[in-house]
Order: C-alpha cells, then structure tokens, then sequence
C-alpha cells in the first residue's frame, strides 16, 4: 500500500472519529435541552442526604426523574439496597447510565428507560427523586400527583413544589421531600407549623 494511501486511510478515520465525538457531544447536551432540563449533577453527599431524608428502605423502587449520569441510581441501589430505575431522554446519558450500572456491580437493581419522564407511569414507585427547575416543577406536579400512589415520597432538589407542604425540609441542602397525596400548603405552612 502506498504512503499516499495510508495517509488518506488515516485521514478518514480521523474524520469519521471527530464526527461521531461531535455528534456524541452535540446529542450528549441538545436532546435534554430540547426539553428545557439542566445537565446539572448533585453532589453524592446531597444524595445520600436526600434519600436518608426520604426514608429509602431496601428493595422500595425509586424513579430518578432525568437520571443524567445515573450517579443518584447507583447511590441508591448501593447504599440503600433499593430497585433503581432511571427515567432519561437523552440517548447517550441512557448509554452511560447503563455502562455505569453495569461497571459498579449492581446491574441486576438498576434498570435505565430512554423515555420522556413527563409521561411515565411513576405507579410502581416508593420514592421518585427529581432535580428540575421551578419551570418543570409546574409542568411536572399534575402528572406526579396522578402518577403517584397514595405514601409514595417525592424528593425534590432546590425546588419546591409552590401548592405543596413538604414532609421533611432541610434548608441547608434544600432538600424537599413530600408525601403523596400532597398536603395542600407550601413551605411557608410547614415552616410555621415547625415554629
């Protein structure tokens, strides 16, 4: 084979590399902001947090609503011994999660759906962890309220549900954990109930 060709060869693969890594990337951030969610990770320790505040007790299922980087699935089915599974619309955080899962150890308690969490059925789930903004929140509180079975927890990471009384509250995380059904009211009552 001539250097010519060689060199052509190289260049190619070269090129088709940088273009999947470009598309990977490009889907990576444009498929969730499509849907006007942050690619925003928590830190573990607020997970844990979270989820201790929730009161996640082994083999309940948790829903995390736009699972990302499955960081919150895996905290779970670890250190909780709790069914994980991952709601997520981006098709490379799907793969991610999945390959993450599987990595840790703990693939048979983790289960990732590449699906729209605006139209899941949430009916199965103890506890659903979402970290959205005060815009989803709005848009998310109908369907979590009809999807939810009655005791089942939100956990909720600085957002509040504005109609809602949370349960538990920790402000210096702000962490909001509600119990379903929700108890009509906001922060303020619960606050003021706590005083």
């Amino acid at each position: 084979m001539s250097r010519a060709i060689m060199i052509s060869i190289i260049i190619l693969f070269s090129f088709v590399f940088f273009v999947l890594l470009f598309l990977i990337i490009l889907l990576w951030i444009l498929v969730p902001a499509l849907y006007g969610l942050p690619p925003v990770p928590t830190k573990p320790g607020r997970i844990i947090k979270a989820l201790k505040l929730a009161n996640l007790h082994p083999d309940e299922v948790l829903y995390d609503l736009g699972a990302g980087d499955g960081r919150v699935l895996i905290i779970a089915a670890r250190d909780f011994r709790a069914k994980a599974i991952g709601l997520e619309i981006g098709p490379i955080q799907c793969a991610l999660i999945w390959l993450r899962a599987v990595a840790s150890g703990f693939g048979k308690k983790i289960e990732v759906r590449w699906e729209n969490f605006y139209k899941a059925s949430l009916q199965d789930a103890d506890v659903v962890f979402v970290y959205v903004t005060s815009k989803e929140v709005m848009k998310l509180a109908p369907h979590l309220k009809t999807q939810m079975k009655k005791g089942a927890r939100l956990v909720s990471i600085s957002a509040d549900f504005p109609e809602w009384e949370p349960q538990e509250f920790d402000d210096r995380d702000l962490i909001f954990v509600y119990e379903m059904p929700p108890r009509m009211g906001n922060l303020g009552t619960y606050l003021a109930q706590r005083s």
